[in-house]
């Protein structure tokens, strides 16, 4: 994929799955996996979910495979300093590890996954958001699109990921690099990530127009919205 074909308009929607994303749609409708319950952040467990020692894939049936020579990460809109990055400019970056759970809207989470990537604080330091920006948008390469306020993702835990268990993050996972914001959550850490919009406004992403909860707290249990 060349870089002028991140601005084609792109589904992320394989062809059959279309039923899985009508099925989970009625989910939301239906309010399924929903306890009622909540519990503060300090319960390492969220309300409804279930350990898992594996690490389920779950996407939409478009998995793209980028190498890492034609990968690009943008950070733009409302920045002073618009950043395209290749993987080599991207890698010259500070490397940091996190060690974290993650917590998947279908009730599974996982303890202690072990991360290498660069951290979101970095790339917003350098792009420089503007005062008006208040939202972010994350593009990915299939065509799928999260949203989040842009002080879910300012944060020291956030970053962008490379490797997973100390190795390369592998396609089916969203290689060679994803978001990861470990405190909602799992479809806002958006797979094969290629852009960072800062936004004013708030823009609903793929899921979130489906009937999806715009904020995603597992803790709060804000699956549907």
């Amino acid at each position: 994929m060349s870089e002028s074909d991140m601005d084609e308009p792109l589904n992320p929607v394989a062809p059959g799955r279309e039923k899985l994303v009508a099925r989970k749609q009625e989910w939301a409708r239906e309010g399924r996996l929903i306890t009622g319950t909540t519990a503060p952040p300090e319960v390492r467990l969220p309300p409804g979910q279930r350990l898992v020692s594996d690490f389920p894939v779950l996407d939409l049936g478009v998995q793209p495979d980028i190498r890492p020579d034609r990968w690009r990460l943008r950070v733009e809109g409302l920045v002073s300093n618009r950043l395209a990055l290749d993987w080599k400019e991207f890698n010259a970056l500070p490397v940091h590890e996190w060690v974290n759970d993650i917590h998947c809207v279908t009730a599974w989470s996982r303890y202690d996954n072990s991360w290498q990537g660069v951290g979101a604080l970095t790339l917003l330091d350098m792009a420089e958001p503007l005062p008006e920006a208040k939202f972010i948008v994350f593009h990915s390469y299939d065509g799928y699109t999260t949203n989040v306020p842009l002080e879910a993702f300012a944060r020291p835990e956030c970053f962008v990921a490379t490797h997973w268990n100390h190795e390369p993050l592998t396609r089916v996972h969203g290689g060679p690099a994803r978001i990861v914001i470990p405190h909602l959550y799992l479809w806002k850490s958006a797979k094969w990530v290629t852009r960072i919009e800062l936004r004013a406004d708030d823009q609903p992403g793929f899921w979130e127009v489906r009937g999806y909860h715009n904020n995603a707290d597992p803790w709060l249990e804000e699956r549907y919205g």
